[in-house]
C-alpha cells in the first residue's frame, strides 16, 4: 500500500506500520522491531480482562475499584480515580477522567480472582492464542506493553473477526458505555462528549482527533505517548497500527490524520474496484 510509505518521511528514527482488513495483513518499516507500547497497552489489557469476563472469572458489573465502581467503570475510565494515583476524583459513573492507575488496580483484580499473574494471564488469554511471540507487558497495566507491528497485526484481525471473545461482548466492548460523559482525552484537551468503550477510545465525532476526518464515528482504538497507535474502523473493515520511537506531540498532530485519511481512500477504492 503506499499509503504505507509515509512513515519513511516521519521525524522519527524508527517506525513501522500495518493495515489489516478481512483479505490480510500489509505492513511496511520496522515490522519486527518491540516498541514500548505506552497506553496502546491498555487494549490488549482490556480484551484479556473480557477473556475473563467470558471464562467466568469475573463479570463486568462485578464491584472492583473505589466504593461504588465496578470492573465495567474501571475498562471505562469511569471509576472516579485519578489519572495516576488512587485518588478518587469523583462518584463512578458521572465523570470520565482517564486513568492509568485504574487498569493497575483492574489487572490487580484479575490476578486476584484467577490467581494468576496477570502479565501470564495476559500472555495466555491473549498473546499465545494469537501468536503474538514477542508482546509482553514488563510492568505497571496501563502502559508498559511491548509489541511489535507484526504482533498489534494479528490483534488487529482479532478484533475485526472476533475469536477469543464472543460477537456480543465484543460489541459491548466497542460500543459507548456511560454515554454523554465529558472529559479530558490526553493530548486533545476536553471532549464533550468523551466517549469510550470497554478499554478502547470510541472516535464520534470529535476534533482534532489522533485519526483521520475519513474515520468513521465508530471507530475504535487508542494512541500512546511512546508515539504509537491502533484504530479499526468497523464500517469499512480496516485497522490500521504504527508503532515509533518518538514520543507522541506535534509532530504525531500533522502527520497521523493524514496517514490514516490515506490508509482508509486507498482500502476503500481497493475494496471497491475488487471483483464481485
Amino acid at each position: 500500500m503506499r499509503s504505507l510509505e509515509q512513515i519513511r518521511d516521519w521525524p522519527v528514527r524508527h517506525a513501522g506500520a500495518g493495515v489489516v482488513t478481512s483479505a490480510g495483513a500489509t505492513t511496511a518499516g520496522d515490522v519486527e522491531r518491540v516498541f514500548p507500547l505506552a497506553s496502546v497497552t491498555k487494549p490488549l489489557v482490556a480484551y484479556a480482562v473480557l477473556v475473563a469476563v467470558e471464562e467466568g472469572a469475573i463479570e463486568l458489573d462485578q464491584p472492583a475499584g473505589p466504593p461504588g465502581s465496578t470492573v465495567r467503570h474501571l475498562l471505562a475510565h469511569t471509576s472516579g480515580f485519578a489519572f495516576d494515583t488512587t485518588d478518587v476524583l469523583a462518584a463512578p459513573g458521572t465523570r470520565r477522567i482517564y486513568s492509568s492507575v485504574g487498569f493497575e488496580v483492574l489487572a490487580a483484580f484479575v490476578a486476584e480472582q484467577t490467581g494468576i499473574g496477570f502479565p501470564e494471564y495476559l500472555h495466555d488469554a491473549v498473546f499465545e492464542p494469537l501468536g503474538m511471540t514477542a508482546s509482553v507487558l514488563t510492568g505497571p497495566a496501563g502502559h508498559a506493553g511491548r509489541s511489535t507491528v507484526a504482533d498489534l497485526t494479528r490483534f488487529a484481525a482479532e478484533l475485526l473477526n472476533p475469536q477469543l471473545i464472543s460477537a456480543q461482548t465484543h460489541a459491548e466492548a466497542t460500543s459507548v458505555q456511560f454515554p454523554g460523559l465529558n472529559g479530558v482525552l490526553p493530548g486533545y484537551g476536553s471532549q464533550r462528549p468523551n466517549d469510550w468503550g470497554l478499554g478502547f477510545e470510541i472516535r464520534d465525532n470529535k476534533s482534532p482527533h489522533w485519526t483521520g476526518g475519513g474515520n468513521s464515528p465508530g471507530t475504535y482504538g487508542h494512541f500512546g505517548q511512546s508515539g504509537t497507535f491502533l484504530w479499526v474502523d468497523p464500517k469499512i473493515g480496516v485497522a490500521s497500527i504504527a508503532l515509533t520511537d518518538e514520543n507522541f506531540g506535534d509532530w504525531a498532530r500533522e502527520v497521523w490524520p493524514v496517514f490514516s485519511d490515506a490508509v482508509i481512500a486507498e482500502s476503500t477504492f481497493a475494496r471497491n474496484e475488487a471483483p464481485e
